[in-house]
């Protein structure tokens, strides 16, 4: 059970990285990335969201959808209790702790539009996790995204100093440079399986 664990979460964060690996999420990554400061602001917003809407997708997809046949639903239903979800904690947020609220800025709305808490859900749902094992993939997806976007925001500051030429200023040389951050993190496949199975 704790092996089966382990996996879920070091795999989500490293191997099957949401950003890295998946894709998703790549809007907020390459627009928050630019600094360390507000990259890991918006990492901790995801983190919550991610928690806390797989926390309430998951009963509502096995103990009201299925049951009731409407399956069909599922992404409309995901997408308003996400939207929901994010304005909830905004408003607690503003009233209980106004220097968090402000220090989060615009990247707190800024998750409802994520499409990796959506796909989290949903990849939640199509993998048959349980409850823990879907909070425990949460909890990875988080930390993954999180740590994607650390490295790479550390990446852009030192571009932003070398000298790059011309043709690949700007947007080029900050894809070229997500591509090698991607392919390292695609030496971590394998390791985790190995690792817990001992």
């Amino acid at each position: 059970m704790v092996q089966s664990m382990m996996i879920i979460l070091f795999s989500a964060i490293l191997v099957n990285n949401f950003v890295l690996s998946k894709f998703l999420g790549i809007c907020a990554f390459l627009g928050v990335s630019k600094s360390i400061k507000p990259a890991m602001s918006m990492s901790a917003a995801v983190i919550v969201v991610m928690l806390a809407s797989t926390a309430i997708t998951w009963p509502i997809q096995y103990y009201i959808l299925v049951p009731l046949d409407i399956g069909f639903l599922q992404t409309l239903v995901f997408i308003l209790v996400i939207a929901s979800l994010v304005q909830m904690i905004e408003m607690v947020m503003r009233k209980l702790a106004p220097p968090l609220h402000k220090a989060l800025g615009i990247y707190l709305p800024l998750i409802t539009t994520n499409c990796a808490v959506l796909g989290l859900t949903l990849l939640n749902i199509t993998a048959e996790y349980t409850f823990l094992e879907s909070i425990v993939h949460a909890l990875g997806a988080g930390v993954g995204f999180a740590l994607a976007l650390f490295l790479f925001s550390g990446v852009r500051t030192r571009l932003e100093k070398a000298d790059v030429p011309d043709a690949l200023k700007g947007l080029p040389i900050t894809l070229i440079a997500a591509s090698l951050v991607a392919v390292s993190f695609g030496g971590f496949a394998g390791l985790i399986e190995n690792l817990f199975q001992r």
